[in-house]
């Protein structure tokens, strides 16, 4: 038999499943947002991994955040994008040449930092938040450069190829016009052959009526 009791706890069940949803989407917007923020040349940074953490973080972290913010299981409309960015994260860093240009350019960072404010591998900066945020705004610069001096290679090698096809292109065409006019004048060859043939009959016609033959005058 049912109390006066019963309705407010299920009331209070409600309001606590009603709270909890409430605080998992907002976990999922947060998490969508900081995606969405990261600086995307940095596979780790998308994935908000530390550099140099093993494979098997890689695949624990994408496949939590993954299922966190799948455009299935979101109201948000910015998931499929946050979704996207996360799986080309993943998949740069699982593929080893790609994660250790990555590495490289990081520690490209953290040396060049170093060198410029003339510290050492053991200096105290080096163990404070604010190393690691200006360490973070270095690498931002090396990638950024490295990304525009990829892109100035793909263009110029685009062009170079362009080059090359439009120099084959032109030999082709060449060769296709030489081709032509070797079957052009062989169709004509038997025409060819008829008008000389024609001149030649015409010529001696021509002499002979137009030449008098003279007379020899007697002698004596």
């Amino acid at each position: 038999m049912a109390t006066k009791d019963e309705p407010a706890v299920e009331d209070t069940r409600d309001a606590l499943e009603v709270l909890e949803s409430e605080a998992k989407e907002f976990e999922k917007d947060a998490e969508i947002d900081r995606i969405l923020k990261a600086f995307r040349l940095d596979a780790y940074a998308v994935l908000g991994l530390k550099p140099g953490v093993p494979e098997s973080d890689i695949k624990n972290t994408y496949r939590k955040k993954s299922l966190l913010i799948h455009p299935d299981k979101t109201r948000n409309p910015l998931a499929p994008d946050a979704f996207d960015r996360l799986k080309k994260a993943q998949t740069e860093l699982m593929d080893e040449k790609h994660r250790a240009t990555l590495d490289e350019a990081i520690a490209d960072a953290r040396m060049l930092l170093i060198r410029e404010n003339k510290w050492t591998v053991d200096s105290p900066e080096l163990k404070t938040a604010e190393f690691e945020r200006k360490w973070a705004d270095k690498t931002k610069m090396v990638l950024i450069d490295n990304e525009q001096r990829r892109r100035r290679q793909v263009k110029a090698q685009m062009q170079e190829e362009g080059r090359e096809q439009r120099k084959q292109d032109e030999e082709v065409e060449a060769r296709k016009r030489k081709r032509q006019h070797e079957e052009d004048w062989e169709a004509t060859r038997d025409q060819r052959i008829d008008s000389w043939r024609q001149f030649q009959k015409g010529g001696r016609g021509g002499d002979g009526d137009k030449k008098k033959k003279k007379k020899l005058k007697p002698i004596g």
